[in-house]
């Protein structure tokens, strides 16, 4: 090719291409670079996710903390207008001239570039970390039926001790005690920063849920919270009984903190609930544990279920039922289907094999974590 076709070519290149595609391209490409590195080697994830995703995340919690209510539930509330909006800009570009269209094209583009660039810092990177339980020293290993009726039963009885301390309403619901969403969330952050006292990797910085407006219709997609990477955002379902939302909140906030993997964050949630000043918060934590064991341990060995479900304080008892009923009105429907399908590939997609069967392995984790308490226990240190 002569100089002067290239120069031309050049020329062409600049009038049709603006600026920002091909730096973003070039972000993109260098994070997908990035990204596939972390998939093969975990230390590398675990740098990433450690020292740039961190920054990014925090940047962006800060930023959209300022805003009363979740940006992220916003934009999906102004989508249909925003999607007319972007028609209408093709259309309008597209009659103007050919370059007007490219450039608007290489603009939109440059938007999925850049959307991409950020997901791998402030997520996607997280899946491809370390597992949890070797950074916090704990043996996850295949589990017996047994072992998971002992953690049950520990579970249940820390749970228990704590039903004085909680108010429940007529039919068997209990009640919140905190006057808003942020005293929630104070005290969960309590529980954060004792984890990073004990436990550097764990992210210690303040933030807060958003409660969703649309907590109702979101009710439908059988979605309980979301963490929306391009806001830095934790969005809480607030439709739901008072008992699930600080366990939740606190999944969320794990997701906000780097750990991808969902049954990582329901763990991190445990571990928070239980490390907190509020005995409601401790309350969600165990009893929303029981109820992962429980189903786990039905599956595997119905007469030790049995004998160890039933020691489950009456007043918990009628709370999973309570719950049952609510989610009766939500139970089987389009929504809940299509919003199911959609997190299982996406969870896949992202290394989690088990899609969303995923969430429940945080038995695995939390039997390991009981015996290696059984094992700190009796070796006389305080756990």
């Amino acid at each position: 090719m002569s100089k002067t076709k290239l120069e031309l070519l050049k020329i062409r290149f600049k009038r049709y291409v603006p600026p920002i595609l091909p730096i973003s391209f070039a972000a993109a490409l260098i994070t997908l670079v990035i990204y596939l590195v972390g998939r093969v080697t975990p230390a590398f994830a675990d740098a990433v996710n450690r020292w740039y995703g961190s920054v990014l995340r925090f940047v962006f919690a800060k930023i959209t903390g300022l805003l009363p209510f979740s940006l992220a539930e916003g934009l999906l509330m102004a989508s249909p207008v925003l999607l007319a909006v972007l028609i209408g800009l093709a259309v309008r570009f597209t009659k103007h001239s050919l370059r007007a269209g490219m450039r608007y094209v290489c603009v939109l583009l440059s938007v999925v570039c850049i959307l991409f660039t950020l997901f791998v810092p402030m997520l996607g990177i997280g899946s491809s970390a370390s597992p949890l339980s070797d950074r916090l020293g704990i043996a996850e290993e295949k589990v017996s039926a047994v072992q998971l009726a002992e953690t049950m039963q520990w579970a249940i009885n820390e749970a228990n001790k704590l039903c004085g301390d909680v108010d429940f309403a007529f039919g068997g619901a209990s009640v919140m005690p905190f006057e808003n969403y942020d005293r929630m969330c104070r005290d969960l952050m309590i529980g954060y920063e004792r984890l990073h006292r004990d436990h550097p990797i764990f992210s210690n910085f303040s933030s807060a849920v958003k409660p969703v407006i649309l907590s109702e219709p979101m009710s439908y997609t059988h979605i309980t919270g979301i963490y929306t990477f391009f806001t830095g955002e934790a969005n809480l379902n607030v439709n739901f009984p008072d008992y699930s939302l600080p366990f939740t909140a606190a999944h969320e906030l794990a997701h906000q903190r780097g750990f991808a993997r969902e049954k990582e964050a329901n763990f991190i949630a445990f571990l928070v609930c239980i490390n907190s000043d509020q005995p409601y918060t401790r309350y969600s934590g165990y009893v929303n544990l029981v109820e992962y064991l429980s189903n786990a341990l039905y599956s595997a060995n119905r007469d030790l279920w049995e004998d160890t479900f039933y020691t489950l304080d009456m007043r918990i008892r009628y709370e999973m039922q309570a719950y049952n009923d609510f989610y009766d009105q939500y139970r089987d429907n389009v929504a809940a289907d299509i919003s199911g399908a959609v997190n299982d590939t996406y969870l896949k997609v992202q290394g989690q094999t088990e899609g969303t069967k995923s969430y429940g392995l945080v038995v695995d984790l939390a039997v390991a974590y009981y015996y290696s308490r059984i094992d700190t226990e009796s070796e006389g240190v305080q756990p």
